[in-house]
């Protein structure tokens, strides 16, 4: 080993346990480690900026903007509502209505919009139809990352190794390519969940409050409940530290995390993202700060009244759907032919369909710049480069080489069960998009060694990397629905890490069939 591959390796090793330690945002972590390779030479200028004019990278954020605009348009919140029973039904009944769409809609749409639409929702349905909220709302959030599996767009994480991979010099993913292997492990789960919801999932929340009369109702204020964003100011401060009522007008009442309730000393509780404040507020608080991004979600027990006309509700649609189908289409060889000068791939449709978004107004273009996710963005475009460092310090060839000692006997099942082990594991603790990147120079460089095609390999560190269920810490939609629902940390540990096996078990005997080494 040389200095160089433990420099990197000393570095990581610092990066995994700063994201840990949550002091800091990703993008941040990510761009402070890629800045040391840089001035130590492990990478270039150009190599360190080479993330921020990826393709992948900017579709991810154009796609934030499309998400943004099906969003406002109230598409998605008219469906979940046509969509739930309103009769008396049973748990399985409503999730056979609920599931399969959620799925779908999350195959091509961003999973955190999804899921801050659909949550308060599906949980006053539930109160209506006297059924536990707490049956529905995890099994939301994995679905959404399920359905993100099955194509190209699904998640960000597709599109940063897709990125990848075209970086490499290999032939990248197609639209719905992933979807051969995405979508039996999305029925798979869905079935999963059925049988596991009524038995393993709480029947109660720990949000349910029994002092509810105890609110001043000759007063205008009432109950909201909000779920604390990465850029929420008060982060990692105690309310008393950070006053609540000075800036945002509202009284604090509880604090709930990892289904505990505080409700006493609340100067004393410090703050973290994916908290639910549970809040007496007036009526202006929700329409003055509900387009905040310091929130990722807030609920007052009420409709929210969709002020789009069914016209820009279906351009939006339509929209969405041209994009879709135009990616599909434009990446076969008939229409490569016809338009040779023009590359039609899901990059080429966005542009379009975000452009068209704003000059139609389906979402407001003066603040374009706040639907987007400027840390998911830097965190993948450094991703690139960290890669690279891997790459030009001999550390993914040395990793790689250890991987390949360990399991010569054994063949290259068990190498994409290594890799699925490892990428899954890294996810778990830190951010998706930051596991791929750890993971996929190491497993370009496994198949390298090998002498084999890489693409089964690649396609296991895009379903490792999403396919995080085990902790609420493993994706952004976890951690909303853990403060909504009030499940505790041993909920997902119940239901995610049987899924996690799951998807575990099918990729690495399923994805050497489909993709042949």
């Amino acid at each position: 080993m040389n200095l160089e591959i433990l420099f990197v390796l000393l570095a990581l090793v610092g990066m995994v346990g700063a994201l840990i330690w949550d002091r800091m945002r990703p993008g941040m972590v990510l761009l402070s480690v890629s800045v040391l390779f840089l001035c130590v030479g492990i990478i270039s200028p150009k190599e360190m900026l080479e993330g921020f004019s990826n393709k992948g990278m900017i579709t991810v954020g154009l796609l934030f903007l499309v998400s943004e605009g099906i969003r406002q348009s109230g598409a998605l919140g008219q469906l979940i509502k046509k969509l739930l029973p309103q009769k008396e039904t049973t748990v399985f009944k409503a999730q056979l209505r609920m599931l399969p769409p959620i799925a779908f809609i999350s195959a091509f749409l961003n999973n955190t919009p999804v899921v801050v639409i659909f949550a308060p929702i599906i949980k006053r349905w539930a109160e209506a139809v006297k059924l536990p909220a707490t049956k529905f709302l995890i099994p939301l959030s994995y679905m959404t990352v399920l359905g993100g599996l099955c194509t190209l767009i699904g998640t960000s994480t597709n599109l940063v190794v897709h990125g990848m991979i075209l970086d490499a010099g290999y032939e990248g993913f197609s639209m719905f390519e992933l979807g051969k292997v995405g979508v039996v492990i999305t029925l798979v789960g869905m079935v999963y969940l059925f049988i596991v919801s009524s038995k393993l999932l709480p029947s109660t929340s720990s949000n349910e409050s029994d002092d509810e009369s105890s609110e001043n109702e000759t007063s205008n204020l009432h109950r909201v409940e909000a779920v604390l964003g990465p850029r929420f100011p008060g982060i990692n401060k105690t309310l008393g530290e950070f006053n609540f009522t000075r800036h945002y007008g509202a009284i604090v009442k509880e604090v709930v995390r990892g289904g505990i309730r505080y409700t006493q000393n609340l100067d004393k509780v410090r703050l973290y993202e994916g908290d639910t404040l549970i809040l007496w507020a007036d009526d202006t608080f929700i329409p003055t700060w509900g387009e905040s991004s310091v929130f990722l979600m807030l609920a007052n027990g009420k409709d929210v009244q969709e002020k789009v006309s069914e016209k820009k509700r279906w351009l939006a649609l339509g929209l969405l759907i041209f994009m879709i189908v135009g990616a599909t289409i434009g990446e076969l060889p008939l229409f490569k032919e016809m338009f040779p000068e023009l590359q039609l791939d899901m990059f080429f449709f966005a542009c379009i369909t975000t452009v068209i978004m704003a000059w139609t107004r389906i979402f407001p273009p003066k603040k374009y710049t706040k639907y987007i996710s400027w840390d998911i963005l830097i965190t993948i475009a450094c991703a690139f480069a960290i890669a690279k460092a891997m790459e030009n310090s001999g550390m993914a060839d040395m990793v790689a080489t250890v991987i390949i000692g360990m399991t010569d006997q054994l063949g290259p099942f068990a190498l994409l069960a290594v890799i699925y082990f490892i990428t899954n594991l890294i996810t778990e603790l830190i951010t998706n998009n930051a596991a791929a990147a750890l993971s996929f120079p190491i497993a370009l460089s496994v198949a390298t060694q090998l002498g084999v095609d890489p693409k089964p390999f690649f396609v296991v560190v895009c379903i490792a990397a999403s396919a995080a269920f085990s902790t609420p810490i493993g994706y952004q939609t976890h951690l909303i629905v853990q403060g909504v629902g009030g499940y505790k940390f041993t909920d997902f540990v119940k239901v995610g890490l049987p899924l996690n096996l799951i998807v575990f078990l099918i990729s690495v005997f399923l994805i050497p069939y489909i993709w042949e080494f």
